[in-house]
């Protein structure tokens, strides 16, 4: 550890620098005395004073021995005995593994708190001399102290980057003709230039969500999107449709960081206000394909290019990618990585680093994390397959409806892309309902937090009031779809499933997070991976389906299909706790984490 007292060469003194590297305001001010006294015995030595944290300090911080779960959006460290670290704000910004491990924190204290680690694999204990980088007080660079009017902006910017990703995805699903008639395929081969970005959407979270916790958020969305734009270009020049469905995929794949990402990026910034951050992100995967739906539909009927479609998505890409370039980090771990590295060349001090970087995870631990345990858990958790199956459904339904909607409305009405297009609209002005919806969900929850401790299922309440809406929705297309009926009929549908839909989502997702807090980050892998997989496999059957089974029976199945899962958040609702309890191999909820806690402090007290 530092030694407290420690000088080096005065040439090095910056007298703006952190406290973290000269101390607080009064050893400053002292060093700045002892430079104007010109003593060569001082300019020999140095008047940098590196301070860190203490014991007392650090208890009246509240720290003690018990170690809190790690939020859901921290790094991948294994054991960790400081999840604190990127939450915290400090006087000094330096925190000793010694003074730590003096309040009782140690590798294997955690490892037997996370109970996942075999006794012969136990991790070894820190070196004590190891200093850990903490935010400082009121830091700047911490994105929690940001003003509110710069998360907001930043927030409604990563959202436009998610609508950009969804776009994409549903472009050229308004104008299937063109490409049928370019390359001489099938509506089934065309329908694949949509479902294989989907799919993309499947895979592309494997790689850039594990990612943007080694390097940042910021440079995984440069990355990727400049990527995203880039390959826009063959889809538009493609000479073959090979070369449109392969492209097509990896556009997926790179556009996939926006959805894996900015809901991580809206948590690094907000506090009080992340559950409305996250509410008015969860329009955003949703809105976007409609988008798409009614820009290209226009462009299709009114050029007849296919390419042209593909060029207005790439605009809009590349414009989206200038922007999240000039966001900066919001991801603390990556953010207090770079201070270290800083403060080490500095001083000289090897030993200040994050905890992350004093413990790296492994290759093969990283698979774990990211691949192999998202996986595991579509088969070892019926809880998260059930409630991630109805998010699947839904997110299914809404690409259903892009190709349920062009049979619908041009056997009945003759309507042609343009005016197709035009059908979705509804969509977006229920989403904006559920919008409004969701502040009022917010400040419900904050008032059951204010009279007990809440529980995973305080967060049904909005899946409750959205989920019978979907099957109202398709009841409502099937029951309208009739040629003596006027076309607001069916298209009046899409307000109650944009309702629906947007409320499931934003419920469903805070209940997965609170449900699997202990690995918040593998169980939404697997609802991305589900969601998109669904997604995906609609478009595939949906118009053959409608064409078979009828306008009205079409719409009926799906209707019936949604009214089973309706029961899903009303019984998750009642029963939950104990389903969880039988039903979950183990109990990954932070309230259980903090029943470990309270009863080690029992039993120490005692």
């Amino acid at each position: 550890m530092t030694d407290h007292n420690s000088l080096n060469s005065v040439e090095n003194y910056d007298p703006y620098a952190p406290a973290a590297i000269y101390g607080d305001v009064e050893d400053r001010t002292d060093a700045q005395s002892e430079i104007s006294q010109g003593s060569a015995a001082t300019t020999a030595r140095s008047l940098r004073i590196t301070r860190t944290e203490t014991k007392k300090s650090l208890v009246d911080l509240g720290l003690g021995k018990n170690i809190p779960m790690p939020d859901v959006t921290g790094p991948p460290v294994e054991a960790p005995i400081f999840p604190e670290e990127y939450t915290l704000e400090t006087s000094t910004g330096l925190v000793p593994v010694q003074t730590l491990q003096s309040l009782g924190r140690v590798k294997t204290l955690a490892s037997e708190a996370i109970g996942s680690i075999p006794e012969e694999e136990k991790p070894q204990d820190l070196d004590p001399d190891i200093e850990f980088v903490t935010f400082l007080i009121e830091d700047p660079e911490n994105p929690h102290n940001w003003s509110m009017a710069v998360k907001w902006i930043y927030t409604f910017l990563l959202s436009m980057l998610v609508i950009c990703a969804a776009y994409g995805s549903s472009c050229l699903s308004g104008g299937l003709g063109t490409i049928n008639d370019k390359f001489h395929v099938s509506s089934e081969v065309s329908t694949l230039s949509v479902s294989l970005m989907v799919l993309g959407f499947a895979v592309g979270p494997l790689l850039w969500a594990p990612l943007s916790e080694e390097i940042g958020r910021q440079p995984v969305y440069f990355i990727s999107f400049g990527l995203y734009t880039i390959f826009n270009i063959p889809v538009a020049l493609a000479k073959n449709i090979g070369t449109v469905l392969v492209c097509r995929f990896l556009c997926g794949v790179f556009a996939a960081s926006a959805l894996s990402n900015v809901g991580a990026s809206l948590v690094d910034m907000h506090n009080d206000t992340r559950g409305l951050a996250i509410a008015f992100f969860s329009f955003c995967p949703y809105s976007g394909p409609v988008f798409g739906g009614v820009v290209n539909g226009f462009i299709s009927v009114g050029t007849g290019r296919f390419d042209l479609m593909v060029w207005v998505n790439m605009a809009f890409a590349g414009v989206m990618w200038i922007i999240v370039s000039l966001i900066p980090e919001t991801y603390a771990p990556v953010i207090l990585k770079r201070r270290a590295k800083k403060m080490r060349k500095e001083t000289g001090n090897k030993k200040i680093m994050t905890e992350q970087e004093a413990t790296p995870m492994t290759f093969s631990e990283l698979l774990n994390n990211n691949l192999y345990r998202p996986l595991k858990f579509v088969i070892q958790e019926p809880v998260l397959v059930l409630v991630c199956g109805f998010v699947c459904l839904i997110y299914s339904l809404l690409y259903a409806f892009f190709f349920a909607y062009p049979v619908i409305f041009n056997e009945l009405y003759g309507y042609k892309d343009n005016l197709i297009g035009l059908m979705f609209i509804p969509i977006l002005i229920g989403a904006a309902f559920a919008l409004f919806t969701t502040p009022i969900l917010e400040k419900q929850y904050a008032l059951i937090c204010k009279r007990r401790r809440p529980t995973p299922e305080d967060r049904l309440l909005g899946a409750m009031i959205g989920s019978p809406f979907p099957c109202i929705a398709l009841f409502i297309l099937g029951a309208t779809s009739y040629k003596h009926i006027i076309w607001v009929g069916p298209a009046s549908s899409g307000i109650a499933f944009g309702y629906g839909m947007v409320l499931i989502y934003y419920s469903l997702n805070n209940y997965i997070i609170d449900t699997y807090a202990k690995y918040a980050a593998s169980a939404l892998a697997t609802k991305v991976f589900l969601r998109s997989a669904g997604g995906a496999a609609f478009p595939l059957f949906v118009t053959q389906m409608y064409h078979r089974l009828g306008l009205q029976w079409a719409s009926w199945l799906l209707a019936f299909i949604s009214l089973a899962m309706v029961a899903i958040p009303f019984t998750f609702y009642k029963f939950g706790a104990g389903l969880r309890a039988k039903m979950c191999r183990e109990d990954y909820t932070a309230y259980h984490f903090e029943d470990e806690d309270s009863k080690d402090e029992i039993s120490s007290s005692s």
